[in-house]
């Protein structure tokens, strides 16, 4: 029965069902972006960017990157069951799925969004995905902006009506017809560094960056 209900979760039919559905409930948020502008004409001038939030947010984001898709940007997404349903609906919206996180087949699933960074210049990665914990975020982020010499811009999502869910990661899910923000932080350069306790403060400083948007 389990087997079956897993199937059907991954078929096309529920894929296209779901997509539909979000894309439809997102609609009805009041949907404000703030601070794109600098990210998106350093990427038009061949900057390289890599953007980032918490998994609590990614929610908010999926109908407004879409407009994004033209760029042909990549996210790394886990191989879990789960991840094979967010897989196929980023594809959907014209984002490249890499396949892999820190738990399962992710130094290939790293290279792999290494090569599509370098050749597309746009990707986004979820700091503390896909199991968490929460609020802290895992160093590949930073390996993967160091290999590509990117600039690094997290995003944030707020609501003025939320849900959480009781999930390891408080999962933010908007109200319908309330009011969401979507705000781009500052582009963070960090320097490609070999000395493991420098490498350990960036890390660090971009948890800091980010840590105030995260909704607990």
């Amino acid at each position: 029965m389990r087997i079956k209900i897993d199937r059907f979760l991954a078929s096309e039919m529920f894929i296209s069902f779901f997509y539909r559905l979000i894309l439809f409930y997102s609609w009805t948020f009041r949907l404000k972006i703030e601070n794109d502008k600098d990210w998106m004409d350093y990427r038009r001038n061949g900057g390289v960017v890599l953007l980032c939030t918490w998994h609590q947010q990614f929610f908010s984001g999926i109908r407004p990157f879409k407009k994004y898709k033209t760029f042909n940007p990549s996210i790394m997404i886990s191989q879990s069951k789960d991840g094979e349903i967010v897989a196929k609906m980023a594809l959907r919206n014209g984002w490249n799925a890499v396949r892999g996180s820190s738990s399962k087949g992710g130094m290939k699933a790293l290279k792999k969004m290494i090569t599509h960074l370098k050749e597309n210049k746009l990707a986004a990665h979820i700091v503390d995905g896909p199991n968490g914990p929460s609020g802290i975020v895992k160093p590949g982020i930073i390996h993967l902006a160091h290999a590509t010499n990117a600039v690094i811009v997290p995003f944030s999502v707020s609501a003025d009506k939320a849900w959480y869910f009781n999930s390891w990661d408080k999962f933010l899910l908007p109200k319908p017809f309330s009011k969401v923000i979507l705000r781009f932080g500052d582009m963070i350069k960090f320097d490609r560094v070999k000395d493991r306790e420098i490498f350990e403060k960036q890390r660090m400083r971009l948890e800091e960056i980010m840590l105030p948007s995260l909704k607990v």
